[in-house]
């Protein structure tokens, strides 16, 4: 890339910049309220006013929601010029040249959910029981995608984003306690991994958080080796004046 490029797009943020940051938001918040409903259903949530065919619509619906989003964040990052990224990066993990690891759990959280998505295409074909474990990845999907937004994401310094991140990840915890109240002890395993889980990853989240991204100089050691100093610098220079 040569000095006036880099010139041209340090200058300020394309609307395709904009479109990948608010599309990639959208997209957490619609995955975080999909895990939740999964979660909540799974527990047997059954609200008065609420028929149980009607939580699983608004699951179903809120999942293709979801990838509708995705879709759009993904397009318009490869679509925009500031940076060399793919199809290919998309799908296959950490291939990307730009920002290789965080670029790269969020292509495997998508891939994840395809996984998803084609195995419900064929539900009756594979069955219930390989569909459910199946259907397990979207839960893994899920601090995926917080950890992708949390590292590649422009938008993690402001305090919006961090209110956001923190309103999902207390979601999704609040329905795995909700649901490890619900079962039995004969799930003592589960519950005890599942518990572990919850508890994990916001911990690990936060000290990620301000051991990485909320520090000044983030932009630079999140770009890795693979990425040419020249778009690091810009890298810096656009996120600062998006935010």
């Amino acid at each position: 890339m040569s000095t006036s490029t880099v010139i041209q797009l340090a200058a300020g943020p394309s609307p395709l910049w904009y479109t990948t940051r608010a599309s990639g938001t959208v997209a957490l918040v619609l995955l975080t309220a999909t895990v939740v409903l999964g979660i909540a259903g799974g527990g047997q949530l059954a609200p008065k006013r609420i028929a149980r065919f009607e939580v699983s619509t608004l699951h179903r619906n809120l999942s293709l929601l979801t990838l509708v989003f995705l879709a759009l964040h993904i397009t318009t990052a490869i679509a925009d010029t500031f940076v060399s990224l793919t199809w290919w990066d998309a799908v296959v993990p950490f291939a990307a040249s730009y920002r290789p690891l965080w670029v790269g759990l969020g292509a495997l959280a998508f891939d994840l959910l395809l996984a998803v998505l084609l195995t419900s295409a064929v539900r009756l074909r594979l069955g219930v029981r390989r569909w459910k474990a199946v259907h397990w990845l979207a839960y893994a999907a899920w601090p995926l995608a917080v950890f992708h937004g949390a590292g590649t994401g422009t938008d993690t310094r402001l305090s919006l984003q961090l209110a956001l991140n923190a309103l999902c990840v207390a979601a999704v915890v609040v329905a795995v306690w909700w649901r490890l109240h619900r079962l039995g002890p004969e799930h003592r395993t589960a519950k005890l991994w599942a518990g572990a889980a919850s508890v994990l990853v916001p911990v690990v989240l936060v000290v990620f958080l301000a051991a990485g991204p909320l520090k000044a100089g983030w932009a630079q050691r999140a770009d890795g080796s693979r990425t040419p100093a020249a778009v690091s610098t810009a890298t810096t220079d656009r996120t600062e004046a998006a935010s």
